[in-house]
């Protein structure tokens, strides 16, 4: 994938729409147990929006890659590139979609998302820099690798790649996904 700065500028951008997200899940998981179910109602509300907000963004950056990402030089690129994961920025969310697939396809076409976690870490643990091994703020038991996995996977779910009707916890590939990934490893 092509990067340069307006790319790293929407990966900044994502990272805090899920930031965002991961609080107002918290607070409404809160208010669950709290049994404040209108608090609750709200923020589920808030969560989707943002969710769809979070989508319009993904799809700004994509276009963004197709139309306008090849028109900064190579050498440019790369400069920036280095200068920009030293400053401890995640691995884009477009880097696990291979491994993703890969593990699905290894498991049988589908499995359990710890599973897959699993799977997707050994397949990129040699890319994966600093930042993405840090805790999120928001939720200081997860990596932010492991946010981004989720985030890619709804965005492949999104994309059809994935089963939108998996049970909870489990991911599925569909056969679009299957035909994807041929198309990438080709």
């Amino acid at each position: 994938m092509n990067k340069n700065e307006v790319n790293t500028a929407f990966e900044i951008l994502l990272e805090e729409i899920e930031e965002v997200f991961n609080i107002i899940s918290k607070d409404g998981e809160s208010s669950f147990k709290e049994q404040d179910f209108e608090k609750a109602k709200i923020l589920i509300e808030n969560a989707e929006k943002l969710k769809a907000f979070r989508e319009k963004i993904k799809s700004l950056q994509e276009e963004w890659q197709t139309i306008f990402a090849n028109k900064v030089p190579e050498k440019l690129r790369k400069q920036r590139i280095k200068s920009k994961l030293k400053k401890g920025l995640r691995t884009p969310e477009t880097d696990f979609v291979k491994p993703i697939l890969e593990s699905l396809v290894e498991l049988g076409g589908g499995a359990e998302m710890r599973t897959i976690l699993e799977r997707v870490y050994n397949k990129m643990k040699n890319i994966l820099n600093e930042y993405d091994l840090q805790p999120l703020a928001s939720e200081p038991k997860q990596k932010r690798w492991e946010n981004t996995t989720q985030w890619a996977r709804n965005t492949m779910v999104n994309k059809g790649l994935l089963d939108s009707n998996s049970p909870r916890g489990i991911w599925e590939i569909t056969e679009v996904g299957r035909r994807y990934l041929r198309d990438l490893s080709n």
